[in-house]
């Protein structure tokens, strides 16, 4: 496939009209390649403080807007995307580099949530009681919050922006999204796609900016702003935590994962390691709910070992644009040096390679699908995430020491169980310290499911009903009749 990158949109999207201002610009590169695929606008913070300006601007009318006509504004953009899938899976490949494959689920994904806060957007209600003295109605509703500031990572450029627009546009409110520099092209072109959809000028704004510190920060410390929802690293969200206390943000944080994968004794092993394929090499293992931490019972680890080594040994690596591919680069030399120093490390520390553990020889970001067996638990791979097409696998030999191992860290957004015994999986489940937990499924995400971690893994969800009462207030009114 050829992207016509002639085509893309590569402007801010400040309320109805471009503002001429002169501005260094980002070069968007192709992982697979290194070659350049466009350039866009360098924000400024100016530029936020526009942004915003234009979002305060516009929501009044926004949140006077029958939730209904709302809905069915979103309906339009889920059927808008739908029908351009192919060109947003295309160009997710092109700038992220992922395989066709994953885009294609992706853009599916992504476009789900238009639905869902399509027919949630009329379901904001609230209650009425009486209050237990007699005294007064206890009458509760929710509000829109007003504007909020969306921040969103590189892996899943459409479906991070996607899960954080459609709810606040269903609740009423108005956004700025600052993408990630790495992939702005696909949040750009869904901006595009919601303007077609018939969202009125100045409700999504999009800044694109290299200064991310700088803009987040002004725009965070504007009086106007009153809701931050950010998807990254924990440690840029403490850092944004800190920025939103000053002005009391409502905040919502998906955060760092480092995800365990349990696998019992009694678990089918070959559904296990289809399990396991799904989650660990899902973008190529680049997802915050990728599988980091393989824990495997000591009497089925070699049987495992090798049925993994053998599929993630056959798997196809090339350009995310090349439908044969079946693991794409990673979306940076950076990230492919990290990934390769995490290894090295694992090996001094007595880990051995199964297969993998190096760089093709190819141009491009790519890393080899590696399995590592013999992980020491303290190795650093072990205890950070990875983020990477690399499985480590470890030992264990009861189920108390598999749930203590895999809650042994500050991060607690997913984790994964097999066993072949419901009850004990569930009972297993039940003890991980984890915001989703999937049992005998290698994938746990889902629109109409809360999204979200524990710990320093986040705060807050996404996606369900509960992602849309993030962007929304309750406020409660006393009276009498």
């Amino acid at each position: 496939m050829s992207l016509n990158s002639a085509t893309l949109p590569r402007e801010l999207v400040i309320g109805a009209h471009p503002i001429e201002r002169t501005r260094e610009s980002i070069d968007v590169l192709n992982p697979s390649t290194g070659a350049l695929i466009a350039t866009v606008p360098d924000g400024t913070v100016e530029d936020g403080l526009d942004a915003v300006g234009a979002a305060a601007a516009a929501l009044p009318a926004w949140r006077a807007t029958s939730p209904r006509e709302r809905a069915e504004i979103l309906r339009r953009c889920w059927e808008l995307m739908t029908d351009r899938a192919e060109r947003i899976a295309e160009l997710i490949s092109t700038e992220n580099g992922k395989t066709l494959a994953d885009s294609r689920a992706e853009t599916a994904y992504a476009a789900e949530f238009f639905r869902w806060y399509s027919e949630e957007a009329v379901r904001a209600v609230g209650q009425l009681s009486t209050s237990p003295n007699g005294a007064n109605r206890i009458l509760v509703e929710y509000e829109p919050i007003g504007v909020a500031v969306l921040v969103t990572p590189w892996n899943f450029p459409a479906a991070m922006a996607t899960r954080k627009i459609a709810p606040a546009l269903a609740a009423g409110c108005t956004v700025v999204l600052k993408p990630a520099t790495e992939t702005p092209l696909t949040s750009l072109l869904i901006a595009q796609i919601c303007r077609e959809a018939g969202v009125p000028d100045g409700v999504i704004n999009v800044v694109t900016t290299s200064r991310a510190g700088q803009v987040v920060s002004a725009m965070l410390h504007d009086s106007r702003v009153r809701a931050l929802s950010f998807t990254g690293s924990t440690e840029v969200g403490r850092t944004l935590l800190r920025e939103s206390s000053d002005s009391i943000l409502k905040t919502a944080m998906e955060l760092g994962g480092n995800a365990p994968f349990l696998i019992l004794e009694d678990a089918d092993i070959d559904e296990a390691v289809t399990g396991l394929m799904i989650a660990k090499m899902r973008n190529g293992g680049q997802a915050c709910t990728a599988a980091n931490r393989i824990y495997v019972h000591r009497s089925i680890i070699n049987e495992v070992a090798g049925l993994l080594g053998q599929r993630m040994g056959t798997l196809r690596v090339g350009a995310g644009t090349n439908e044969r591919s079946e693991c794409g680069p990673l979306i940076n030399d950076k990230a492919v040096d990290k990934v390769e120093q995490l290894v090295d490390a694992a090996v001094a520390d007595g880990a051995s390679v199964l297969t993998g553990g190096q760089r093709p020889i190819s141009r491009g970001s790519f890393y080899s699908p590696t399995v590592l067996v013999g992980v020491d638990p303290q190795s650093a791979i072990v205890r950070e995430e990875i983020f990477g097409p690399v499985a480590s696998l470890i030992a264990f030999d009861t189920d108390d020491e598999a749930v203590a191992a895999a809650n042994s860290t500050d991060l607690g957004l997913a984790a994964y169980v097999y066993s072949g015994n419901l009850q004990r999986a569930l009972s297993v489940a039940s003890r991980l310290e984890a915001g989703m937990v999937a049992v005998n499924r290698g994938l746990v995400s889902d629109p109409a499911a809360p999204f979200g971690g524990v710990k320093q893994s986040g705060l807050g969800r996404e996606g369900a009903h509960e992602g849309l009462l993030e962007f929304m207030e309750a406020k409660y009114i006393a009276t009498n009749w």
